[in-house]
């Protein structure tokens, strides 16, 4: 009997777990489900959840394709992101000229909405799928420079004395001590950068009316329909949670193996 007994206790820890964590989420459905019905709204107004669903299992290939090169969108621009925030932190650690020149640039860019600097990328990367990337680009870049340049600098007690009396140089430092001491910061900015590109690559296919989940929303808008709008902001929220999920299951692994 302790088998048994062991076992619907782990299933009901699970299932507590699972309450926890999405017993709002689905609450929320319901009420907004609850509420269209009750109210009797017309879908041009807020369609309801079921109808959205719907919608989307009777369309899978037109919201799937769109999701495809959203997501292709903000993976690209996420590498890059992290790539340019990365490196320009390390720049700044290796030379403090460098340093103030390149930290109240990134706080520029970081500062500035999107929005004000939408139609200067565009007069460089045309209106299309350049300036798409570019804006996630730009997105995910500050996340990864910030809390990169705050990890080079917190090594651990003692080590940067070490270093010095073996006679190691400045490459030697951030290759065998900043930057192994910098992973679990880096890994941070992946989990910021990861949802925030799925969500940055939707708004700016939106602004620029291409391809793409953002593009689907806005044809779907104009044409008054809403449950396929609808029906392309859901699927953004999910890829950009499942996203989050992924970087922060990453963020814990590397964690772990850094201690």
């Amino acid at each position: 009997m302790a088998l048994p007994t062991r076992m619907g206790h782990t299933l009901i820890a699970r299932l507590s777990s699972a309450a926890s964590r999405w017993g709002g989420v689905v609450s929320l459905i319901l009420l907004w489900q609850l509420w269209v019905t009750v109210a009797q709204l017309n879908s041009v107004v807020m369609p309801s959840p079921w109808s959205v669903a719907q919608e989307i299992v009777r369309q899978p290939g037109l919201f799937m394709g769109a999701a495809a090169q959203t997501v292709a969108m903000a993976l690209l621009g996420l590498c890059l992101g992290m790539l340019v925030g990365c490196t320009l932190a390390m720049l700044t650690w290796m030379s403090s000229i460098l340093s103030g020149l390149l930290t109240p640039v990134a706080l520029v860019f970081a500062s500035v909405p999107v929005v004000g600097i939408v139609p200067i990328l565009a007069r460089l990367f045309g209106y299309g799928t350049g300036t798409v990337l570019a804006i996630v680009t730009i997105i995910c870049f500050f996340p990864a420079f910030v809390f990169t340049s705050s990890g080079l600098r917190a090594l651990p007690a003692g080590s940067s004395d070490l270093f010095t009396v073996l006679g190691a140089d400045r490459w030697t430092r951030l290759r065998f001590l900043a930057l192994p001491a910098a992973l679990p910061d880096i890994a941070i900015a992946l989990r910021m950068g990861a949802a925030h590109s799925i969500l940055a690559a939707t708004v700016a296919e939106f602004l620029m009316g291409v391809s793409g989940l953002g593009h689907l929303f806005e044809a779907a808008r104009t044409t008054l329909d809403m449950v396929q709008a609808i029906g392309a902001s859901a699927i953004a929220a999910l890829i950009s949670i499942a996203a989050f999920v992924l970087a922060t299951f990453a963020e814990s692994r590397v964690r772990s193996d850094w201690r």
